[in-house]
């Protein structure tokens, strides 16, 4: 069985959205200063690099991660691969062929862009083509962008419509090596209480 990694490397200097905190790792023990081991702690945002977002995100009354299903983010995924432009629609998707499909991750040019720094013209999701998704009963929608909504966004308006209709979101992934095409993802989230998202190990396999 083929194991294709699609997670973004944690390291120093991974691009964060603006403003949000930085990665940043300290070392408690060290074995080479005598200590029995190598012991580390680390500084993150829950929104680091691939990760989920729980419904409590965006609403105060959502599920924290620590309480989400975990059906969404382990199953049969479909990759898609969306043609160069700066936004997803209804156009783009109406004419697919959906019938059995769980999950969709979007594979585009934003998957391939600069690691080095925070891409601020990805491509989002319109909300027409969220609804349309939405209406699917799909259980996940996965994106290469570091969010579902535009950089410009000021409500979330594609988060609150895709987990209204109780659609887990997945970020940040990588699948410029990915070819379109079905697999299984794997993205289980860390049990954080209280918190609105996390990182994850995101795989596929076939």
């Amino acid at each position: 069985m083929e194991i294709i990694d699609i997670s973004q490397i944690i390291r120093q200097g991974i691009p964060v959205w603006p403003g949000d905190q930085k990665y940043a790792h300290r070392w408690t023990m060290r074995m080479k200063d005598g200590d029995p081991c190598n012991v580390s702690a680390v500084t993150l945002t829950a929104h680091l690099g691939a990760h989920v977002d729980a419904p409590y995100h965006c609403d105060d009354e959502g599920l924290d991660v620590a309480a989400v299903s975990l059906r969404p983010y382990i199953g049969p995924a479909r990759v898609i691969s969306i043609a160069d432009q700066t936004e997803i629609t209804v156009g783009d998707l109406k004419d697919r062929a959906w019938e059995g499909i769980e999950r969709v991750l979007f594979k585009t040019r934003s998957g391939g862009g600069s690691e080095d720094r925070f891409e601020r013209d990805y491509v989002s999701i319109s909300e027409d083509a969220a609804e349309f998704l939405g209406g699917k009963g799909l259980l996940l929608v996965g994106t290469d962008a570091p969010s579902v909504d535009s950089f410009r966004s000021n409500n979330l308006a594609i988060h609150k419509i895709l987990m209204g209709c109780g659609v887990a979101i997945l970020e940040g992934i990588r699948l410029n090596h990915v070819d379109p095409g079905d697999y299984e993802l794997i993205c289980l989230p860390l049990r954080f209480a209280g918190l609105d998202g996390s990182p994850v190990r995101a795989i596929l396999r076939r």
